[in-house]
């Protein structure tokens, strides 16, 4: 690798002596050798799931939507081929097998003809699809769903002064990249089930408990014949399918071992056959039961819904624990076996590639995204610390078995065990970006704050990028917008617009900046306009949310939901009694517009060392000719240093989104929260903003997240952590996640000072209640190789949002992303 003299993270080390051939996996061959069948295969969409869902909603015209979605899921229980790949323990796919991902005609029917020949040549996340699917969902798939997608609902519904500043008006397949709606690109936000239900009831009994609701209704009542009715017709009928499709698997299972001349493989097969006729129709009774029941629940939930960041695992090692406990205690299992079941998962989870059809869900959801959330530690419904020997075997296999599923994620709080937090700093040392952190003491206090119980609040999960669930509690789905402040600042500087759209007035005119003679005329312009962009964001959620239950429906959720199950009302409904709204908007850029406003405020109307149209005319001509101005601006205050002057711009952009949205969100209905996440949006954002004051160049990538702009963060990551904690405003309960990425030099962490040096860190982090923290640990130089030999680096993974994907990967454009991050040495 060229770096000999450079000390290398575990996973370099690992990445040298799988070029020269000395590289050993760990003793459980079975999960690497599945791995390996499909490792670098470019994913195939499978076009089943579209085939049958589309066949049973051209059946089901007219009847309640949720009963339709029931029978489209019984329709593709029946009839959607089972596989059982080679050496498999869990069963059950979502589609073909090798990599693969599924299309969601109801959402994205409007884009499957253009999907069908731009995929295959995408930059971000190609998929392969065969030429005579191409034909199938040209002829009957796509024709069906022309003008009955909740994308072109929405574009229809949205007044022109919001339309402009989401999709280009002349073609509404485009995105404007200003305030961008998400809730197109997925039926649902992150969700979160309740396992614990499916494996301690099973289906059978869910499924006879809606039939003595529904014999109880009184059918001479509308409400109950014309609304409970239907959905518990829609209860039953998917507790029956995920029934049906299990016990084909069983069938297929015993009619393999019949052939099988492997003795070994052969009982497997039998094991198999027994597992899927008896979960989840029935409660788990072992720890492999229960692995398989909940497996069968999560992959069905793939075949209802596009549920934003896939349908996350809730706390494991919480509802897995009994089970675990009691095999090893009857020698029914042993720490090997059970680290074996659950690889066996991972690698399952790491076929089915999450697919963004829309163009602009793709750009903003790079290397094949994927949130499967394994929730780890923290506390218990009683505030008492819930870590137990299946929290540790979950990070064992998370060193030993080294690919980028499932996205595990670490709850902490200020008593989480020293062991915790030592196995926590040991796998972050791997380098592969897992676990990511998520602070207790920050997200319980704002759960209970909106409506939950303290015994709710202490057993959230994690789910998607950085965000949480409260199971049975949490019923807000509908995905929300992306706010470009960047633009909004670009158009404090072209009165309300932008140069990539020219002379178009998209926003309100702010007056002309040359004309402003001091700070606070620039500032309170910017606040207009940021404002202004929060005020359309808002409208068009206000819209989303009316239109989708008349699109969506979701029975499976509904059905493993009290809160639904209580009310009679499909997930996707508008309100459900008992419920906790909890939505979000996401700031974009926020990072570069602080450092952008500190050097305007500073060089501009303080030191007056250039005046606003010098600044202007530099900008719009990208700093050519002009380094010695640009070299200026990069040495103004900067967020991310534990820098008072920066620091207090960023709490007062924060503060004014917090005020805005605690004075309007009580107008939608819904907790809209501040929330600083845009996975991999900050690169298309930043394609339409052209250079910033901060020194960065027109078109560059914006900063991610909470995280301080490229190279901005020179003293160190506690300073980082200090700017996060600094730039809050705790008066607000309308907060929500922020993304933090910090990069570490692998030599600044080795041995067991360097675990110590990153525990100390995540106590400091968890101490100044700072919601989200994650890590890459790699060298630059590694990075840089594998951009010159991309196939001698295929395994190298890194940290990109909230979600680990393989280097290679990554656009050229998130490549440098991540190169440009910082690289602290603690």
């Amino acid at each position: 690798m060229g770096l000999s003299t450079t000390v290398l993270s575990p996973q370099e080390q690992r990445l040298t002596e799988e070029l020269t051939g000395k590289y050993k996996a760990c003793e459980r061959p079975r999960p690497y050798n599945i791995f390996n069948s499909f490792k670098g295969e470019r994913p195939q969409i499978d076009i089943e799931r579209a085939k049958y869902f589309t066949e049973s909603f051209k059946l089901t015209e007219g009847q309640p939507l949720s009963l339709r979605w029931a029978k489209a899921l019984r329709h593709i229980a029946e009839n959607i081929t089972v596989y059982i790949d080679d050496q498999q323990l869990l069963v059950g796919r979502a589609g073909c097998q090798g990599r693969y991902g599924v299309i969601y005609p109801e959402l994205d029917g409007c884009f499957l003809e253009q999907m069908a020949e731009e995929l295959p040549k995408r930059i971000e996340s190609p998929f392969y699809i065969a030429a005579d699917d191409i034909a199938y969902i040209k002829q009957e798939i796509a024709p069906y769903w022309k003008g009955k997608t909740f994308y072109e609902d929405l574009a229809k519904s949205l007044p022109e002064d919001v339309l402009k500043l989401t999709y280009d008006p002349v073609n509404v397949s485009k995105s404007r990249f200003i305030v961008n709606e998400t809730a197109t690109m997925r039926s649902a936000l992150q969700w979160v089930h309740d396992f614990e239900k499916v494996l301690k009831k099973g289906f059978k009994a869910i499924k006879q408990e809606a039939q003595s609701q529904l014999e109880a209704l009184d059918l001479f009542d509308p409400k109950d014949a014309l609304e409970k009715a239907p959905f518990l017709e829609a209860i039953i009928l998917v507790s029956e399918a995920i029934v049906v499709w299990a016990k084909r698997h069983a069938r297929l299972a015993a009619e393999l071992a019949v052939n099988e001349t492997d003795v070994k493989r052969k009982r497997e097969l039998q094991e198999i056959a027994r597992i899927c006729d008896w979960v989840p129709e029935n409660p788990a009774r072992t720890f492999y039961e229960a692995a398989q029941a909940q497996w069968f629940t999560q992959m069905f939930s793939r075949l209802e819904q596009k549920t934003g960041a896939t349908i996350s695992n809730g706390r494991m090692d919480q509802y897995l624990y009994p089970f675990y406990k009691a095999d090893l205690q009857a020698g029914r299992v042993d720490q090997e076996k059970a680290k074996e079941l659950l690889e066996c998962m991972w690698v399952g989870m790491a076929q089915y590639i999450d697919l963004y059809v829309s163009p602009a869900g793709a750009c903003f959801n790079e290397a094949y995204a994927h949130w499967e959330a394994v929730t780890i530690g923290g506390l218990d419904e009683n505030g008492e610390d819930a870590t137990n020997e299946l929290t540790y075997l979950l990070l064992e296999s998370k060193r030993e078995f080294p690919i980028n599923y499932p996205d595990l994620a670490a709850r902490v709080h200020a008593r989480s065990p020293e062991r915790y937090l030592y196995e926590i700093a040991e796998t972050i040392k791997e380098g592969s970006g897992f676990p990511k952190l998520i602070n207790d003491e920050e997200v319980i206090p704002l759960l209970v704050a909106k409506g939950a119980s303290f015994k709710e609040a202490n057993t959230y999960a994690v789910s998607g990028c950085t965000e949480v669930r409260m199971p049975n509690r949490d019923t807000y789905t509908s995905p929300c917008a992306y706010v470009n402040i960047a633009a909004a600042l670009e158009m404090v500087l072209y009165n309300g617009r932008m140069k990539i759209y020219h002379d178009e007035l998209l926003t309100i005119e702010t007056g002309n900046p040359r004309s402003f003679a001091t700070w606070e005329e620039f500032w309170q312009a910017y606040i207009g306009q940021q404002t202004y962009l929060l005020k359309q964001a808002f409208k068009q959620q206000y819209i989303a949310n009316s239109l989708r239950e008349k699109h969506f429906a979701a029975p499976l959720g509904s059905v493993l939901h009290e809160q639904c199950l209580k009310d009679y009302k499909d997930l996707h409904s508008a309100s459900i009694a008992g419920g906790i709204d909890l939505g979000y908007f996401d700031i974009i850029g926020y990072a570069t517009v602080v450092d952008s406003l500190a050097a305007i405020k500073k060089f501009v109307y303080e030191e007056k060392q250039i005046t606003i149209a010098e600044l202007i005319a530099v900008l719009a001509n990208d700093f050519q000719g002009d380094e010695a101005i640009r070299q200026l601006l990069l040495h103004a205050p900067r967020y991310g240093n534990n820098d008072p002057y920066a620091d207090s711009i960023a709490k007062n952009i924060d503060l004014a989104a917090l005020q805005f949205t605690h004075k309007y969100s009580k107008t939608i209905g819904v907790s809209l929260d501040v929330r600083y996440v845009p996975v991999t949006s900050h690169v298309p954002f930043g394609k339409v903003v052209g250079a910033t004051a901060n020194g960065r160049n027109a078109g560059a990538a914006l900063s991610d997240g909470s995280s301080a702009s490229h190279g901005a963060d020179v003293k160190g990551p506690t300073a980082v952590l200090m700017s996060n904690a600094n730039s809050k405003n705790m008066g607000f309960q309308e907060r929500a996640s922020r993304l933090l990425n910090i990069k570490l030099s692998p030599s600044c962490v080795q041995g067991e000072a360097g675990t110590r040096k990153i525990t100390s860190l995540i106590r400091s982090w968890c101490d100044l209640k700072l919601w989200h923290l994650q890590f890459n640990i790699i060298n630059k130089e590694t990075l840089l190789a594998a951009q010159k030999e991309p196939d001698k680096y295929r395994n190298l993974l890194v940290r990109v949002a909230g979600y680990s994907a393989y280097f290679i990967d990554l656009s050229p454009d998130l490549q440098n992303d991540v190169i440009a991050r910082t690289e602290h040495s603690l």
